[in-house]
């Protein structure tokens, strides 16, 4: 057996279904969506591999700013209904729509809250008695013998990942936002850690104004060793020179006073303000056909004042 062949297949299955599951996606999704945004919390429920993609599902929506719990059905029999309040939502996934933990609970969680279902089966109890019926357009599983949940979990994964996004969309959840949930590690601190706070500042930055010579602006790159050197005209950027640009312009030019930093020096460079976020500037750094790896920080006149290396932002994620 070819098993590249094999992997791919399941692969295209479950890309095809996901085709299927956005091309099908109607006024019932937009009404839960609301649902969503309007509650307290989501309640969310499943049995088994659904109740594995619920817990997903309940970790995305609390992360991006709503707060969602995953509830065990039999648990949920045995006291753990306390939880559920009359602002709340539920959301119950089962692929058939006739598991019995579920249908068992249905009737106590219907008395507290509205109900969103998540089934491939339009005819099914779940279905018919939800408050709103999202329908997973399951044509197969994609595992060889068609029966393992493969395709089916993949797409109520992607929609509940499609809920939480559309959701945070209406709310105007922010990157600021997102990191009072993630407070620890470098996404959390890419997320509330800004240039400022990492920047070289004040006397420790290498500044020279565009009609010096090249040998101040040797002196200083020595003195200030940041890997650049910031070009200012009364008082604000006009250009950058790094520690490559001085290697190249030493190897052009026989005699160092033959060297004009105006022509050495990149115009208007790449800036960041101060109290943009590490992550973005990173990003900024990163994302080029040629990485950059020094950005002079400004501020609203264009002044110079202060500079951040890739170096000090990786750091700063320690």
């Amino acid at each position: 057996m070819d098993i590249i062949k094999e992997a791919q297949r399941v692969l295209m299955e479950e890309s095809k279904g996901l085709e299927i599951l956005s091309d099908s996606l109607d006024k019932y999704f937009v009404d839960a969506c609301n649902h969503i945004q309007k509650a307290d919390k989501i309640i969310i429920s499943g049995v088994g591999k659904s109740g594995i993609v619920g817990k997903k599902i309940a970790a995305t929506f609390s992360s991006v700013g709503i707060p969602a719990l995953f509830l065990h059905p039999v648990e949920a029999l045995h006291g753990d209904l306390g939880i559920v309040n009359d602002n709340d939502i539920s959301i119950i996934i089962s692929k058939s729509g006739t598991t019995d933990e579920l249908i068992l609970l249905f009737p106590y969680l219907k008395k507290r809250t509205n109900i969103i279902a998540i089934t491939t089966n339009k005819d099914s109890y779940l279905a018919k008695n939800s408050d709103i019926h999202l329908h997973i357009p399951l044509e197969k599983e994609a595992c060889p013998i068609e029966l393992a949940p493969t395709t089916s979990t993949t797409l109520t994964m992607a929609l509940g990942d499609a809920l939480a996004a559309s959701v945070m969309k209406m709310n105007n959840f922010t990157e600021v936002d997102f990191a009072y949930n993630h407070p620890l590690g470098q996404l959390g601190k890419n997320l509330t850690i800004t240039v400022g706070d990492v920047m070289h500042k004040g006397k420790s930055i290498p500044l020279i104004e565009v009609g010096s010579s090249f040998k101040d602006a040797l002196i200083v790159m020595t003195d200030k060793p940041l890997g650049c050197l910031c070009v200012v005209e009364k008082e604000k950027l006009v250009g950058i020179i790094t520690d490559g640009d001085t290697r190249r312009a030493l190897n052009r030019y026989d005699m160092i006073s033959d060297i004009q930093i105006g022509d050495i020096m990149t115009a208007n460079p790449i800036t960041v303000d101060s109290d943009v976020l590490v992550g973005r500037a990173l990003s900024i750094m990163e994302n080029r056909k040629s990485q950059i790896n020094v950005l002079p920080v400004v501020d609203s006149d264009n002044r110079c004042i202060g500079v951040v290396r890739i170096h000090d932002l990786i750091k700063s994620g320690l």
